[in-house]
């Protein structure tokens, strides 16, 4: 944890309730995160591995690796101990649907909270994403009363959306589960978003939807993990909420930023909406009528998190939780550059 945001989470009031906390994808962005905030806490953390280099990983942020998988038989035995579970791990893979992405994002939350409810853990965050909301169409300003979509934007949504219902559903009197939905996890140590988009950048495969300047809700990394602290100790059970920055910001005014943090110019290439969604539902028909054999270079799922508005109302979050974000895009922002320079 970077100096700035370890004096966020030192300057929080929050105890941390849960002193022993059992972590799946604790090798992921995330997860990582996760395992710092809470470490500099206090708190043991036992974080499932699935090889040696993922186990050195957690092992060196200061867990306890445990390997295994999502549906290993002795998982309910390795939570023993543990008062909490925070479930991260999922396939977040945003092109065609597949069966391992149902397999892990569907079966593995149902196997994992099986075990937790077997090794008598009694909360549970389960890590959600706005994209189960997703379709294409833009999502403005919205809360957690509407609904799911009868038809998501692809697997990703689709799979996510039946994980939330899976835990929504095993939440009970002596096992409480809360659903955070982040959107655009963004920071230091960024291994999935950040470097996606520097790649584009560089190969000049980079272009603004429409200009981009359609608005979107962001989640530093540091808000997610305080967010988690904050369920952990406040979360209604059976409740899910959104977790944000705040406020929205115009996508390309945010992403240009992040762009610019690496040193890199900003393109300007622009491309018509129509013309991106057009090659989206292609590539979709072309990798359903080739079994998933034919990858296309767009899907829906990638289009409805990118190519239209995505903001929302952490009221809930605010009023239940008592969230507020402990560090600003603009500290966030910094925090990129120093590293960059």
């Amino acid at each position: 944890m970077t100096d700035s945001i370890a004096s966020h989470a030192a300057a929080t009031d929050k105890l941390v309730p849960f002193q022993r906390i059992f972590l799946t994808g604790g090798s992921g962005y995330v997860g990582r995160n996760l395992i710092r905030h809470f470490v500099a806490r206090g708190v043991a953390v036992i974080a499932l591995v699935r090889s040696d280099v993922s186990a050195d990983i957690v092992r060196a942020l200061g867990a306890v690796p445990l390997r295994g998988d999502l549906f290993d038989a002795a998982l309910a035995a390795g939570m023993t101990g543990c008062n909490a579970l925070i479930h991260a791990a999922a396939d977040t893979d945003h092109g065609p649907a597949t069966e391992r992405q149902r397999r892990i994002n569907e079966d593995g939350t149902r196997a994992v909270l099986d075990a937790a409810r077997a090794a008598g853990i009694a909360k549970v965050i389960h890590l959600s994403t706005e994209s189960v909301l997703a379709t294409g169409q833009p999502l403005v300003n919205v809360d957690e009363t509407m609904p799911l979509p009868a038809k998501p934007a692809g697997g990703y949504s689709r799979t996510k959306a039946a994980a939330e219902r899976i835990a929504l559903v095993a939440h009970g009197p002596d096992f409480s589960v809360v659903v955070l939905r982040p959107r655009f996890v963004w920071g230091r140590d960024d291994t999935t978003a950040l470097p996606t988009l520097l790649e584009a950048v560089r190969s000049g495969k980079f272009a603004w939807i429409s200009g981009g300047t359609y608005l979107t809700s962001t989640t530093h990394v540091a808000n997610l993990c305080h967010a988690v602290e904050l369920a952990l100790s406040q979360g209604h059970g059976g409740q899910v909420y959104f977790i944000s920055d705040g406020d929205p910001v115009p996508f390309r005014t945010f992403v240009s930023a992040l762009i610019e943090t690496q040193g890199l110019a900003v393109p300007d290439k622009i491309v018509p909406r129509l013309v991106v969604r057009a090659v989206a539902a292609i590539g979709d028909v072309v990798a359903k009528i080739s079994g998933g054999r034919i990858v296309p270079p767009l899907t829906l799922q990638a289009y409805a998190t990118s190519a239209v508005e995505v903001s929302f109302d952490i009221g809930r979050a605010r009023c239940d939780l008592g969230y507020a974000p402990v560090i600003s895009r603009e500290e966030g922002l910094t925090e990129l550059r120093s590293v960059q320079h």
